[in-house]
Order: C-alpha cells, then sequence, then structure tokens
C-alpha cells in the first residue's frame, strides 16, 4: 500500500509541475491545440517507446498476462485525459489562475461522489474530514480570497468544473478497469486514447507548419513527460493499490506543489495565508494514512 501511496502522491506532483510549464508555452505564443496536441503526441510516443522496449527484456516475457479488457476499452477511457488538458488549459486562459486551480481541485468530492453513486462504496469519517480540509486549504492556497469576483469569467468557470469532471472520471477508470495490463502498456494505450480525441478537435497543423522548429519541440517533451507520461504511469500502477477515495485525496498535492512553482519559478507573489492552506492540504494528505504509518512504524 504504501508504493501506491507514493506512486500516487509523486504523479500528483507531476501534475503540479505541469501547469508552469504549460504556462511558460503560452508566453512563447503557442496555442491550446498546440500545446495539448504536443503534450499527447509526444507522451504517446514516449509511452509506446518504453513498453516496446519493456517487452524485449526477459523479466517481461517471462509474466503470463491473461488480458480481460479490450485495447478499445482502454483507449476510449484514456479521452479522459485528453477532456482534462484541454478543459483546464482552456480555463487558465479566462480565469485567474487561482481560480483554475481551485476549480479543478473540485475532482476530489467528486472522484468519491462518483465512486458512492456507481459503486455505492460510503467515504469514511476520516475521509470525509480529510476532504474538507482539503478543500478548506484550496481555498486558502489558491488565493480565491485575495482575488476579486468581477474578474471570473463564467465561461471558464464552466471549463474548470469541466476539467474536474473529466479527473475524476480519469481517477476512477484508472483504477476500476485494465488493471491486468502492465502499467506501461496500459498508460500507452489510454494516452493514444487523449492523442486521438485531441487530434480530431485539434488537427495537428504543428506537425507541419514548422512550429516544431522553434521552442514547442521542448515545451512539448516537457509538458509530455510531467503531463502524460508520469501521473498516468503512476497512477496506472498506484490507484489500484490504494483505492480511488484515498487516491483523489493525495492527488491534491498537486495545488501546494502548483503554488511552489508560481513562487519560485514564475515570480508570483504568494501570500502567508496561501503558505498555511498549503500546510493544511499536506496534513489532510497524512491522516488517512497515519494507521498505517503507525502501524509499519514509518
Amino acid at each position: 500500500m504504501l508504493k501506491g501511496i507514493l506512486l500516487v502522491f509523486f504523479g500528483a506532483c507531476s501534475f503540479g509541475i505541469l501547469s508552469t510549464f504549460v504556462k511558460l508555452a503560452y508566453r512563447d505564443g503557442y496555442t491550446l491545440g498546440d500545446v495539448t496536441g504536443a503534450q499527447a503526441f509526444f507522451g504517446a510516443v514516449i509511452l509506446w517507446v518504453l513498453f516496446f522496449f519493456q517487452t524485449k527484456t526477459s523479466v517481461y516475457k517471462s509474466r503470463e498476462i491473461k488480458i480481460k479488457t479490450p485495447w478499445w476499452k482502454m483507449i476510449l477511457a484514456g479521452t479522459c485525459t485528453g477532456l482534462v488538458s484541454i478543459f483546464y488549459y482552456q480555463c487558465v486562459k479566462l480565469v485567474p489562475n487561482s481560480v483554475a486551480i481551485i476549480l479543478l481541485m473540485q475532482f476530489i468530492w467528486m472522484s468519491i461522489l462518483m465512486e458512492y453513486v456507481i459503486f455505492k462504496k460510503k467515504p469514511t469519517v476520516i475521509q470525509l474530514l480529510s476532504i474538507l480540509l482539503v478543500l478548506g486549504g484550496t481555498v486558502l492556497a489558491s488565493g480565491m480570497i485575495e482575488t476579486s469576483i468581477e474578474s471570473l469569467n463564467l465561461t471558464g468557470i464552466g471549463f474548470g468544473l469541466l476539467a474536474a469532471i473529466a479527473y475524476a472520471g480519469f481517477l476512477m477508470l484508472s483504477g476500476k478497469i485494465g488493471n491486468e495490463y502492465p502499467p506501461l502498456q496500459k498508460s500507452a494505450l489510454m494516452i493514444t486514447g487523449a492523442c486521438i480525441l485531441i487530434f480530431i478537435i485539434f488537427p495537428p497543423a504543428f506537425l507541419f507548419n514548422g512550429a516544431l522548429n522553434g521552442s514547442l519541440l521542448k515545451w512539448g517533451l516537457i509538458i509530455s513527460v510531467f503531463g502524460t507520461v508520469i501521473p498516468p504511469l503512476f497512477y496506472a500502477e498506484g490507484v489500484p493499490r490504494i483505492g480511488t477515495a484515498l487516491s483523489s485525496i493525495l492527488s491534491a498535492a498537486e495545488l501546494p506543489v502548483a503554488v511552489m512553482m508560481a513562487g519560485f519559478v514564475l515570480q508570483e507573489q504568494v501570500s502567508f495565508l496561501r503558505w498555511v492552506g498549503v500546510c493544511v492540504i499536506l496534513s489532510a494528505m497524512v491522516i488517512p494514512n497515519l494507521k498505517y504509518l503507525r502501524k509499519k512504524n514509518i
């Protein structure tokens, strides 16, 4: 279980790092289609290369794997990842970053609600307490208290909530289907689905118009590693080990990391109140694991 906790935690941290690089790519003049397309394309290529390299090892060949979930279902499930990128990156364009982050963080209660509605799995009291702490800490850490209501864009809010729904769906599907696949193959199939969806919505003009001769190649590779390689791979291995509810709480690590990156890399002003919120969120992630950590003397 500890391995699953660490995998989901670091996968969430990777998502937190991602938003900083996306902003830098936008500063270079690239569009939503360029950023999401490059992210999904390079991510799919990297994952498939890693998977085919893995199949050449004797360790992999010696494993007998019975695949029950059709590959096309994994690709279809992967469209959730593509939707998260499209909705969230569009949200960032329309509302302040602090508001976009707090909207995305709504996936925490959405994922647990989905699990309750679909699978009738009730959250524990500790999980409910942790969720309340996460939401309260998110309000502080995101800087929403310091944001003017007049600056909010209703369309942007809508995209942010859609991103949260898609993210919750991704967490749920990642933990429930295709767990018999090797993590690399599962991630590659899901990111392929995301890539197909994004290319349908935004035809990949960047592959032919010379954009890759500029900084898009650099940003595409960086964003793909932190956005479509590390998180899905870590989640594919970690979420089935610890469940959707705990995964949704640990995934809140994305926000503290995003706040720290904004302060250190983008040189944004991060107030004391926001750092208090970061500490609240971190404490909320520790609470559900205290019993396990004590049992293991960690």
